[in-house]
């Protein structure tokens, strides 16, 4: 599913409304958790971003483009006009990648402020998942992103600020696995690595 690209404010979005909701999992600042979703919006900010209520601020964005019902809400300090669609064995995905001058290990030490830098990756996928297999899949969209990153020569395996949104039908019978080795998993996998390594 390939986004609208808006502006709002002056600064691009990315916005999918889908005709009917989906069923989500995200650790997106507005929409997190899982549920029915009727819309996504992945927002770019200036680098200098302060404010302390993205929630908030997602949720005026999609104020002005009159969505309406439980959606996801992304932010990036990347211009999301550089999104990498890929799509693969049915499942499409849009990535905006920036890892900023300074990428972190997911176990390394804790340094406040990072730097900026996010990986924003909307997965779409053609089967309903069990909640299980979503969380499965939440983890093979981390691990194809490490991946792309490994290959690429950067050291880490991300930014302190990445987030995910993988959205399936609401209908169905479930696709009991999301992990790389699976139908649906290993398509996604493919999908993600083929967005992020572009862009590294």
């Amino acid at each position: 599913m390939i986004p609208a690209l808006v502006e709002v404010a002056g600064a691009p979005v990315l916005v999918w409304r889908p005709a009917t909701p989906w069923f989500a999992v995200s650790s997106g600042v507005l929409g997190g958790g899982m549920g029915e979703r009727h819309w996504v919006v992945n927002a770019t900010v200036s680098n200098e971003y302060a404010r302390t209520d993205p929630d908030r601020h997602l949720t005026e964005i999609a104020a002005a483009l009159g969505l309406t019902g439980a959606g996801i809400g992304l932010l990036t300090a990347v211009d999301v006009r550089e999104v990498e669609h890929r799509s693969d064995g049915g499942v499409h995905v849009s990535v905006t990648t920036g890892i900023g001058a300074h990428p972190t290990w997911a176990a390394g030490p804790a340094t406040i402020p990072e730097p900026v830098g996010t990986i924003n990756a909307v997965c779409w996928l053609p089967r309903r998942l069990s909640p299980a297999a979503l969380v499965n899949a939440v983890a093979t969209v981390a691990e194809a992103k490490a991946q792309a990153l490994f290959a690429a020569g950067v050291p880490g395996t991300g930014t302190p600020t990445d987030a995910v949104a993988l959205l399936c039908p609401v209908s169905g019978a479930p696709e009991p696995f999301g992990g790389p080795r699976s139908p649906v998993g290993g398509a996604l996998a493919r999908a993600v690595y083929g967005a992020i390594s572009p862009r590294l």
